[in-house]
This record gives structure tokens, C-alpha cells and sequence, in this order.
């Protein structure tokens, strides 16, 4: 982070420096150049315009366009529909001073009252321009007419069109469809949307069936989205449809035509009908699509091929395929052009008198367009005769123009599908040479650094650029000195030697002029002494030092920051010129601080760092970063090698582990240090060896445990000779680009494996065949050549050699290379399939020879897909599906299959390029497996003792059906299973009734269907059978019977007893006194009674007001029953009853409620299950 922010900081200052030196000469410069122009007549020039077909929003002002440039500034007129528009008697528009442009204030008046064609015109005495016609139009979003919509019931399987018709608006709606929680319903190859909106089934399914298809209809310009009626769809499964062959829905017919714009947007659909659903193709008769403009959306069925070209035009066939047969529909696409541009608008012309010169307006468009010229506004032919001035067709020539020939041309290019219309001056000015870059002018520039001296002019004819330098004895042109187009001098690396005074001339035919301008080239700033890192004991004092060595001519500024930060507002930090001092340390001055010294064009900074201590009573010692090393000396020296020699500096109490030598390249990378070895810490001498060609210059570095000194004094410089390269260059490779070139690349060499000048690269190359002949060229300043013309992924040997002007580097090692690849031209042959289940297949093929391959193997693909299940009710058509074999491989196998279906599939083979072309298409049938789910199971009449139930065969029959097994079991309250039941059941059955079943018995039923290959799944269904009406009555009838009456009154009259009994005996205070024996001879008809509340333990007279057990209470207290007291209701022959879905009987009472001086209770009231109310009545019988 502190040295990213460093470089930040560094960078930041550098810039600002540059920028405000630049900015400063922009002023002056830019200043002058504007007061230059603007003493100069210049023609009117449309810089900015309203849009041609301008669409408004209403509820915003109305803003149209119109600005220009000229001198003098030019006046505005328009003309709207045609005719001039006197704005000033309209009070709702403006036009905006010193502009063209109109504001329509709407607030008083309807915005489509402004609706029509405007044109603007900017005139001076030297010319006017016309802006185009602007077409203005009020966006529109209308609301849906309000409509009642019916709705639509289909039988399954047939095609369906849910028509959108949105309203029409400015510009046109987007559409899409949703449901009633804003989700897009989804689409499919079988349900896709049309270009104009609507829906389209190619044949319908039960889940189809909903109440909310929604169409909507957004309107982007305004953000508004208006939205249908929803629709209604039901779909019937009375009767299955038979499979039919696809037919086209959208287009009709066997052709059509169709017409698109060159630029635009191309979009074909054929949507198609069919059961199995139709898979769609697309081809085009002529030729190929184009690649990467063509893209195949909405599931196939619509063809888009973007920014159309006339090499478009042609006949595009789509095909509708299931697998009951085919149907074609052809497509003439015929494109035109609106009027294009060639070779760009016409371009503005400054001419001299007597100079020449040519507007041309290049345009092309289909039909033809026709040109027409226009000056000032007027057609040429009804302009004023000029003599200098020829038109022929697309161009105008001017001879010899004169002053007051100036005027604006309009070139107007049209179509009937639209126009060009450019407006282009010719200004004829006599104007000598004038620079425009300030006199006497200084510029600075760091050493080693860039310098750019302007020299920017103006004049007509154009001036002609020359420099000199000081006595002016010959033109600054060639090494160091690069000229520009304008004027600008530079010099790439700029030396001390390059100061001095500049001399730019400018001249034309009417004169010279000079200016002369300074250039100062100034020592870079460096810090020679760097502040160290410093361990100090708290409260004391610390000095960082920071010692600056930059050119004397430059003012220098010092900035210290701590941790990249500003520095604290503390009067315990002083900042000198070239130091830092912190008195009475604490802990919170710990850190990184780095000074920065800057100059107006450069700056340098060194960052250390300070650690704070306990102090201690005896003085702690001081670990430092150790002293530079000194005396750097050279011996030994030789042509590749040279002996290095040094002095330690002081350790600072922290031995010495190792020193780093570090070497710079004043000839190739002058300024840049790179480590070249290290020595232990022991040794003060180094052996190193070097390289050819290398301006050396060392210095080294010491190391202990507190970090690494600084740099020591650099050494003399030590140059090595110039030699031949050592090595070649590595990473040699061949690869194509296209079909017919091979890229040859390899790693360069750096400047220090150069060894010499002139480095550059002989680069070899031959097919791998025998007596082929080596080719070869000199490649310098790239690391890759471009070999064309190559025949087609054939194998190469490839060598890249390093030579210099010193000669040729050793001999390179062979590679191996391939020239480009192209697209497979063969398909796999002998493609067949073994099935081997009835989910599993084995595809097989014979390889595709390597040549025909034509690029590396990558291996091959099986498209495959299931046509239809061999079982009629299942005709769908699926998905492609692709799995990819890599490598040279000649089978593969096919997962995941449907049992009993047919399967289409072909192979094709790719390389790096692509694929090639595909197999003919094979097919093959997988046998029969086991059948899937039964659709449903659902039990009807439900008696007291049988029930029926009835199923709906599989939707995946995976074979034929060869029968049905039905189990059963009772399950008790506990949910215990009894004795399992079995019966099999014909193939053609749908619904079986059970006999002799217990009444008041839950039980549960399992059914699957069998094929030859065994059972599928079971579906499950639990249900209960109904009540018997006689013991029903018997158990609501001992209510009724006397002897249990008799027996309640006995009871009754007992616990009276008692009640007084246990009375008079609190009153006594006294004990029950034959307690003991009752507790001895207990009736078992009674229950004792508790001492604490006189009552009996496990019943009580509240029991009379409970309800049964496993009953439920009505809402009003009391319990529903029948009319008559004596039985319970039939509820088979109440409304009430009913199946739940998974074949449970639901049964409740309804009847009156009967109770002594009660009123009747409401009708809906919950009553008891009468399974539960009989269990209740029989613990009391």
C-alpha cells in the first residue's frame, strides 16, 4: 500500500507539473489561435441538429435543434411543411439567442399541433447552410380497446393462435406475455410468440389449460405499458387426436417475399403445426449464412441476420420436420439501400486565388440514387454562373478560384427509401504565414526525458515547416529530431548537448515568418542521503535526514508525509530543508514517514522507519540498518567477466548477512538497477560474469537482521565488446490463423541477450516431407512472421535464429508447426447403432481419415434426439441432444434413453476450426421397459361393503401393456397393515369393483402396470369405507331404552346420598365413619369418591354436557342430530358427504338441532363423525 501510494503521489506530481506547464501553453496558444480565426471570414457551418424523424414526448416543451458556426455569426430562418415559419407570431416558440434552436412551450397548446417537416437555414454574407428535414412526430401509447373476452375450449392436441392485436402507437409496442403474477409464461418449441405478438400452440396439452394469458404491450418512448383481457383456455381430453403431418401457420403458402433496407435488421419466421411437435430448420438456397450476423431465435422458428448487406438477398428455405413428414415454405428476400456514403461526406475546402480543388459526394443505394447540388440553399442550375466552378454527376471542380467565390454547397443523395444531405464550404482566403505559438517561448524538460517544441501556424496556402538550431547552418531533420505533420519538433531522449535556441520557420507564397523558442534540459532530482530506519526509546528525540541533490536552476519543495499520510499537526515535528525532527517520542509516532522532494517537473522520495521502545535504565542498544559499502573497484578484467571489490561500512550492531550487487545498463536501460548476484556476507570480493554489449556500472548493498543499507557509490563504468548472440530464441511455434498461412512466433531476445547491434531474427521454414527446401527471411523489431499461401494444416519443421551485426547466433533446434486448419470436409461413415437396454444405445463409426480432417483432432459429437414413443398416445418430439467424444474415438454410448421409442441421430467430427459435416441420420428403436405411473387412481360408489376403483393408464407406457396389479390392506387406528390382497387385472381394464369390504374400514390400495419387462411403480389410494345404518341406530337408540334410564336415575340418586352424607359429616367435623369398608367392599359398578371435593374420581354430572369421544362440538353448544331421536342420519343420502383426492370419505351431519327450550342452531354446525360417535356409545353398553 505505502509504495502504491508513493507511485500515486510521484505519478501525480509529474502530471500536474506536465499538465499545468501544458495547460499554460494550451491558453496562450489556444488563445491566440481562436483570436486568429476569428479575425478570418468563414462560411456557415451546421454543428448540430435535431434528429431527422424526431419523435416527441407530449408531455415535455418541443426542442428542435439547430446550431452553427461562422464569422460573422450567422442568422437563423425555418421553414416548416415546406413554407417559411414566422416564429415571431407563434407566442409558444422561442428561438434561443445566438442559436437556431426552437423551444415550443406546450403548456397553452396541444404538442401534436407542432406535429410536421422543419428545416433550418444559417446564412452570413459568406454562405448558408441547411439543416435536414426534421420530421416531427408525437409519441403515442394508446390504451386496449375494452373488449369481453370469451373463452376458448380446444380439444387436446389441436394447434391454437392466442391473437394479441395490440393498439398501434408511436413508436411500436414491445410485446410479451405473463400470467396474473407478472411471470412470462413459458415458451417452448411446442408455444412461441410471433413477430407480431401473438401466441401460437403448435398443438395443445391439458396443463395448457389456465385463465391468464395476458398479452402486453410496452411502450418505450413514454415507459407506459398498457395490458389485454386475459384470456381463458381450456383444453378437453375427450377423444386423442391423430398424429398429423406439420403445416405452416405463419407464412402461408409454399413462398413469400419479403423486402429489408440494407443496415437493418433481417427477421423470417415460420411457425408450424403438427402432432408430434414440428422441429424448424432454416437454409439459404443461394449460398451461406453469413456467421456473425445471423443468430436462430423463438426456438428455430425465426431467422434474424443483423446489419444487412446485398450479398443477403437471396431465396431462405425453412423446413418443418416430425416424424409423419415435411413441409417447406421459400422466402425471396430482396434488399435495398437508402442512400450510403462511399468515401464520406463532401469536407470543407480553404483555398488560396489561383489554387484549385474538388468536392466529391460518393454515394451509392439500391435503387440507384440520383445527386443533386445545391449553393446557398438554391440549386446550382439557379445559381449565378461562376466559371472557376464545373460540376460533373458527384463532383464539383474549382480552377483558379478568385476571392468572393466563397459559398456553401449542399449535396442532397436520395432514394425512395430516404437521403443524404451534407453541407461542405469553400473559403477563399489570402491570408501569409503567422505561428501561432508564443515568441521566445522556454521549454523545460527533465534529462533523458522527452521534448516537444510546437511550432503551429496558419495560413493559406499552407505554410511549409522548417527548424533551425542556433547558427542555423542546416534544417533539424533525422536522428534525434522527429518532425510532425504540425509543425511540432521532438526529440525522443533528450541531452544536455540539445539545449539551446530554436528557430521555427513558416512560408508560403505570400511570405516568411520566423519565431524563435528555448529549449533547457535539467538534472534530474535525486535524494543522495535516504532518512534510516531508527529504534528509539520513548521520550526521546529522533532526526530523519533527507538530503536532495536536483538541478540549481529548479525550485525545490520538501513534503514529508507518515504512514502516506499528511503529517500530524504537532509542534513536536519541525521540518527543515533537509531533515525531520521528532522530540519527546511517544508510542503513536511509530511508523513509515517518507520525504518527497519535488520540483515544477520531476520530484524523487525515500521512505524509513521509526520504532518506538520502553525506555529502560540502561541504554538500550541501537540496531541499524548497516552503512553503504565503499571502494568500489574492477580487477581482473576480461571480455566476459570482470572481478568486483569492496568495503564494508559499519554493521551498526547487527552483523552483515549478505551483499547484493546490482548493476545498471547505461547503454540500453540507462536509469534502471536489476540484481545480477549475492555474496555471503563474509566475502568482500565478487567474480562476476557478464554479458556482451552491456555499458556496466555496479553498486552493492549490505544486509543484516534490521534491513539493507543503502546503495553504495556506483563503480566506474566497465563496457563489454560487441559479439555475436550466445543463444536463440525460445518458445518456437507454428499455428495457422487462417486456412491458408502459418504464424510463425517466438520469444525475443532481451536487449542484454542481444550481444550487439542489429539484432534481428533469420526465421526458417519447410513442409515435413522429404526434400523440401528450407525458406527463409530476416525478421527485425517483431517476435512472429506470417507465412501465406500455405497449403492446409500440413506439418512444418520451423528454426528462428538470433543474429546481429556481428553475426549469427548458433544453430537453432528444429520445431514442429502446423499451417492453418479448416473445417472437416467428411462426415464419419458406416454410423450404426447398437441398442443395448432399453435405456442404453452404442453408436459406432469408422474414423475420418487424418487428412480429411484437415487440423487436430478433437474428437466427434452424436447429435441424437427421440422422434416419438413407439406407443401412438406419445408422439413428442424432443430436444437435441449432444454428447461429445474426445480424441480418436469410433463408438460411444448413449445414456439415459426413453424405453420403447425411437431415436434419430448423426455424427459429425470437429477439429480446432469447427465442425464438419454431419452423418446421414440413422435411427434406431429401444425395446420395451417397464411402464411409469399410472396417471390417477380415484374410487367412485363407495357402498357398505364394496367400492369401485378407477385409473388412467401411464403416460410413459415404455412397451405394451399386458396387464394391471391391484394390492390392498386394511390399516387400523394404529396404523397397523392386515393381510395383503392381490388381483390381476387385464390390460384393457380402467376400473375394477371390490366386494365383500368391512364396513367403517380404512383401507389402502396400491396399483402398477406390468409389460413384458415386469411392473412399473405403484400409485397409491387410501379410503374408508361407510357405516352400517343399523348399528348406527343401536348405538343412538340405548339413549331411548328404559333400563339405562333406570340405571342414570340410580346413579343420580346415590351421589345424592352421598352429597348429604359428607354434608352433615363436615358439619360434625367428624370421620365418614364405614369409609374403610367401603374402601374394602368397593361395588364395581360405582367409582369412589374423592375426600377433597366430595366427588367421585373418574365421573361426574359434568360428563352430561361433554361431547363423545373423537366428536366435535357445533359452534352454539349443542350437538347435531337427526329429526328423530332414535337414529343417527343416513349420510349417504346427505349433501355433505364427499372424497377427499386421495379417495378418503369425508362424511358430516346436517340436520336440525333438537335440545329442551333451546332454539334451533345454525344449519352449517359441525357434528360428530358417526364412526367416533358409535366407538363412544360402545363403552357405555
Amino acid at each position: 500500500m505505502q509504495n502504491k501510494f508513493r507511485k500515486l503521489f510521484i505519478i501525480t506530481n509529474i502530471w500536474f507539473s506536465l499538465l499545468s506547464h501544458c495547460f499554460l501553453c494550451s491558453l496562450i496558444l489556444g488563445g491566440k489561435k481562436k483570436k486568429v480565426r476569428e479575425g478570418l471570414p468563414q462560411p456557415p457551418t451546421i454543428t448540430h441538429q435535431s434528429p431527422k424523424d424526431y419523435i416527441i414526448d407530449p408531455r415535455e416543451n418541443i426542442i428542435i435543434h439547430c446550431e452553427a458556426k461562422g464569422k460573422p455569426h450567422p442568422s437563423f430562418s425555418w421553414t416548416r411543411n415546406g413554407t417559411h415559419y414566422d416564429i415571431d407570431e407563434d407566442p409558444n416558440v422561442n428561438m434561443r439567442p445566438h442559436s437556431g434552436t426552437l423551444v415550443v412551450d406546450i403548456s397553452r397548446e396541444r404538442a401534436e399541433h407542432y406535429e410536421g417537416v422543419y428545416q433550418c437555414t444559417a446564412r452570413n454574407k459568406h454562405g448558408t447552410a441547411v439543416s435536414n428535414n426534421i420530421v416531427i412526430r408525437q409519441s403515442r401509447s394508446p390504451l386496449w380497446s375494452k373488449e369481453r373476452i370469451k373463452p376458448i375450449v380446444v380439444q387436446e392436441g389441436v394447434s391454437l393462435v392466442l391473437p394479441c392485436r395490440p393498439p398501434a402507437g408511436l413508436p411500436p409496442p414491445i410485446i410479451f406475455w405473463m400470467d396474473n403474477y407478472f411471470q412470462k409464461l413459458p415458451q417452448s418449441e411446442r408455444v412461441s410468440q410471433s413477430l407480431n405478438g401473438d401466441l401460437y400452440f403448435s398443438n395443445v396439452r391439458r396443463e395448457d389449460s389456465r385463465n391468464d394469458y395476458i398479452c402486453y404491450a410496452r411502450f418505450p418512448h413514454t415507459q407506459t405499458i398498457q395490458q389485454k383481457q386475459p384470456i381463458t383456455v381450456k383444453v378437453l381430453n375427450q377423444a386423442p387426436v391423430d398424429e398429423r403431418r406439420p403445416t405452416f401457420l405463419i407464412p402461408t403458402g409454399s413462398s413469400s417475399s419479403k423486402m429489408v433496407l440494407r443496415g437493418r435488421v433481417l427477421e423470417m419466421e415460420c411457425i408450424a403445426e403438427g402432432l408430434p411437435t414440428p422441429y424448424t430448420s432454416w437454409t439459404k438456397v443461394s449460398g451461406d449464412f453469413p456467421a456473425r450476423r445471423t443468430s436462430f431465435l423463438h426456438y428455430n422458428k425465426t431467422l434474424h441476420i443483423a446489419n444487412v448487406s446485398e450479398s443477403d438477398a437471396g431465396e431462405y428455405r425453412c423446413t418443418a420436420k416430425n416424424l409423419l413428414g415435411v413441409v417447406h415454405h421459400t422466402i425471396r428476400v430482396t434488399v435495398k439501400a437508402a442512400p450510403y456514403w462511399i468515401t464520406g461526406a463532401p469536407r470543407n475546402l480553404v483555398l488560396a486565388p489561383g489554387e484549385n480543388g474538388v468536392l466529391t459526394c460518393r454515394a451509392s443505394g439500391t435503387p440507384k440514387p440520383s445527386i443533386g447540388w445545391s449553393m446557398n440553399g438554391i440549386p446550382i442550375e439557379n445559381s449565378p454562373k461562376d466559371v472557376s466552378r464545373k460540376v460533373e454527376d458527384d463532383t464539383v471542380i474549382f480552377t483558379d478560384v478568385q476571392i468572393g467565390s466563397s459559398a456553401v454547397y449542399q449535396c442532397n443523395i436520395s432514394n425512395d427509401y430516404g437521403y443524404l444531405l451534407s453541407n461542405a464550404f469553400v473559403n477563399v482566403l489570402s491570408e501569409p504565414p503567422r505561428v501561432l505559438t508564443p515568441a521566445d517561448k522556454v521549454y523545460q524538460v527533465i534529462k533523458n526525458h522527452r521534448a516537444l517544441m510546437d511550432c503551429s501556424s496558419f495560413g493559406s496556402p499552407i505554410p511549409k515547416i522548417t527548424w533551425f538550431k542556433d547558427s542555423r547552418s542546416s534544417t533539424l531533420d533525422g536522428d534525434p529530431y522527429i518532425l510532425h505533420d504540425n509543425g511540432t519538433l521532438e526529440i525522443d531522449v533528450a541531452q544536455a548537448r540539445n539545449s539551446g535556441k530554436y528557430t521555427c520557420v513558416a512560408r508560403n507564397i505570400l511570405g516568411i515568418y520566423e519565431n524563435h523558442v528555448s529549449l533547457e534540459v535539467k538534472e534530474p532530482t535525486r535524494i543522495l542521503k535516504q532518512p534510516e530506519y531508527k529504534v528509539v526509546q520513548r521520550g526521546r528525540s529522533v532526526v530523519f535526514e533527507c538530503k536532495v541533490k536536483h538541478d540549481t536552476s529548479l525550485i525545490p519543495t520538501m513534503t514529508w508525509l507518515k504512514d502516506d499520510g499528511e503529517l500530524p499537526d504537532d509542534e513536536r515535528l519541525i521540518v527543515d530543508s533537509d531533515s525531520l525532527t521528532i522530540s519527546d517520542v511517544t508510542e503513536n509516532d511509530a511508523g513509515v514517514y517518507t520525504c518527497i522532494m519535488n520540483t515544477t517537473l520531476d520530484q524523487d522520495s525515500a521512505s524509513a522507519e521509526l520504532t518506538v521502545v520502553e525506555a529502560t535504565p540502561t541504554p538500550a542498544v541501537v540496531y541499524e540498518r548497516p552503512e553503504p559499502p565503499t571502494d568500489l573497484e574492477l580487477t581482473d578484467q576480461k571480455k566476459r567477466s570482470v572481478q568486483l571489490t569492496w568495503t564494508p561500512g559499519d554493521e551498526h550492531n547487527s552483523p552483515i548477512q549478505k551483499f547484493l550487487i546490482q548493476y545498471e545498463d547505461l547503454l540500453h536501460h540507462r536509469g534502471h538497477w536489476h540484481n545480477l548476484t549475492e555474496v555471503p556476507g563474509t566475502k568482500t570480493t565478487a567474480h562476476l560474469k557478464l554479458s556482451p554489449y552491456v555499458h556496466y556500472t555496479f553498486k552493492v548493498l549490505a544486509l543484516n537482521d534490521v534491513g539493507f543499507s543503502r546503495p553504495s557509490i556506483p563503480s566506474r563504468t566497465y563496457k563489454t565488446d560487441p559479439a555475436a548472440p550466445d543463444e536463440s530464441p525460445a518458445g518456437v511455434q507454428g499455428y495457422g490463423t487462417e486456412h491458408n498461412n502459418l504464424v510463425i512466433s517466438w520469444k525475443p531476445l532481451s536487449g542484454l541477450q542481444s550481444n550487439g547491434p542489429g539484432l534481428r531474427y533469420k526465421v526458417m521454414w519447410r513442409q515435413q516431407r522429404l526434400g523440401s527446401e528450407w525458406t527463409q527471411v530476416n525478421v527485425a523489431n517483431n517476435s512472429k512472421f506470417t507465412v501465406s499461401g500455405t497449403p492446409t494444416f500440413v506439418p512444418y519443421e520451423l528454426k528462428v535464429q538470433a543474429i546481429n551485426d556481428y553475426g549469427d547466433g548458433p544453430e537453432p533446434a528444429v520445431a514442429l508447426g502446423y499451417s492453418g486448419e479448416d473445417f472437416p470436409v467428411t462426415a464419419p461413415e458406416n454410423v450404426h447403432a447398437a441398442v443395448v437396454s432399453s435405456t442404453k444405445a452404442e453408436v459406432h463409426w469408422d474414423p475420418v481419415p487424418h487428412h480429411l480432417i484437415r487440423g487436430h483432432l478433437k474428437g466427434y459429437k452424436v447429435y441424437y434426439w427421440r422422434e416419438h414413443s413407439l406407443h401412438k398416445h406419445h408422439p413428442d418430439h424432443m430436444g437435441k441432444h449432444i454428447l461429445t467424444f474426445s480424441g480418436n474415438h469410433s463408438h460411444g454410448m448413449l445414456p439415459g434413453l426413453h424405453p420403447f421409442s425411437l431415436y434419430s441421430f448423426y455424427v459429425k467430427v470437429f477439429n480446432g476450426k469447427g465442425e464438419g459435416p454431419q452423418s446421414p441420420e440413422q435411427q434406431f428403436k429401444t425395446p420395451e421397459g417397464v411402464p411409469g405411473l399410472p396417471t390417477s387412481l380415484v374410487v367412485t360408489n363407495p357402498n357398505l361393503n364394496s367400492l369401485t376403483l378407477e385409473w388412467s393408464p401411464p403416460r410413459e407406457h415404455n412397451g405394451h401393456i399386458t396387464g394391471y396389479t391391484l394390492k390392498y390392506h386394511t390399516v387400523n387406528n394404529s396404523n397397523e397393515l392386515g393381510t395383503e390382497e392381490e388381483l390381476a387385472l387385464a390390460a384393457n381394464e380402467t376400473s375394477v369393483t371390490l366386494p365383500n369390504l368391512k364396513y367403517s374400514t380404512r383401507y389402502k390400495f396400491y396399483l402398477n402396470a406390468k409389460t413384458i419387462k415386469g411392473p412399473g411403480p405403484a400409485i397409491s389410494q387410501e379410503v374408508v369405507t361407510i357405516v352400517d345404518e343399523a348399528v348406527a341406530s343401536r348405538q343412538v337408540d340405548i339413549a331411548t331404552q328404559g333400563w339405562f334410564i333406570g340405571l342414570m336415575c340410580a346413579i343420580a340418586l346415590l351421589i345424592l346420598i352421598l352429597l348429604i352424607i359428607c354434608f352433615i359429616q363436615r358439619n360434625k367435623g367428624g370421620k365418614y365413619p364405614v369409609k374403610e369398608k367401603e374402601d374394602a367392599h368397593t361395588d364395581p359398578e360405582f367409582q369412589p369418591m374423592k375426600e377433597d371435593d366430595c366427588t367421585f374420581g373418574e365421573y361426574s354430572d359434568n360428563e352430561d354436557h361433554k361431547p363423545l369421544k373423537g366428536s366435535r362440538t357445533p359452534s352454539n353448544g349443542t350437538v347435531k342430530r337427526d329429526d328423530s331421536d332414535d337414529s343417527l342420519v343416513d349420510y349417504g343420502e346427505g349433501g355433505d358427504g364427499q372424497f377427499n383426492e386421495d379417495g378418503s370419505f369425508i362424511g358430516e351431519y346436517s340436520g336440525k338441532s333438537i335440545s329442551r327450550d333451546t332454539a334451533e342452531g345454525p344449519e352449517n354446525s359441525e357434528a360428530p363423525s358417526p364412526t367416533n360417535a358409535m366407538n363412544s356409545l360402545n363403552s357405555f353398553v
